[in-house]
């Protein structure tokens, strides 16, 4: 999950997870949540209790996750409708699914919000996180887009490559935070670039 701070008043929550209280006050803290995105229909399961919490937030869903969405929360759009010039929120190219990405510039730096399309799990717990982690090729040795995703999600691998490459080449890119692993911060760039090699 992450949290990004809005041009007016509050914030939208990316990928809404459960939390304890004392954290939810820190997020309060930040602004009322105004927008609750699901970057994919796989990441609605825990968006009902956010809804129920903050009933003025408005569900932003990917088009083809619409429906499945709608089981958890009534969705609002499928698109950008924050009206703040600093984001930017679009549709993953070569997918099978509907996956957003969202850009958030601020102060000339750019931050990449991606989801299951790229993971990074460099450090997993556990014994069973480390065998899943490796097997299902989740980023532990450097970002790339897990087996499994390649599988349930990818249409276009050709397209996929190509939309990495578009990413790396955003003028001020700082950082990519994924939804499943690390933040990329050390050459986002250089990272989306190798990640498109996987797809030749």
């Amino acid at each position: 999950m992450t949290i990004v701070a809005l041009a007016g008043d509050g914030t939208l929550v990316w990928s809404p997870i459960p939390l304890r209280e004392s954290e939810m006050a820190k997020v309060e803290a930040l602004g009322p949540p105004r927008f609750l995105i699901v970057p994919n229909a796989g990441h609605r399961l825990d968006l009902s209790a956010w809804k129920t919490r903050y009933p003025n937030a408005r569900v932003i869903a990917p088009p083809s996750a619409r429906e499945a969405v709608k089981e958890a929360a009534p969705v609002e759009a499928s698109g950008d409708i924050m009206d703040d010039p600093a984001l930017r929120l679009g549709l993953v190219a070569g997918t099978k699914e509907d996956e957003f990405a969202l850009t958030v510039e601020r102060n000339g730096d750019v931050t990449l919000l991606l989801n299951d399309i790229l993971s990074n799990v460099r450090h997993p717990e556990g014994l069973g996180a480390n065998i899943m982690a490796r097997l299902f090729a989740f980023g532990v040795k450097r970002p790339r887009t897990s087996r499994t995703v390649r599988h349930i999600f990818v249409d276009e691998p050709a397209v996929v490559a190509a939309q990495f490459r578009q990413w790396a080449g955003i003028r001020g890119l700082k950082r990519i935070i994924v939804s499943h692993g690390d933040v990329i911060e050390t050459s986002p760039e250089a990272a989306l670039l190798r990640a498109a090699e996987d797809f030749g």
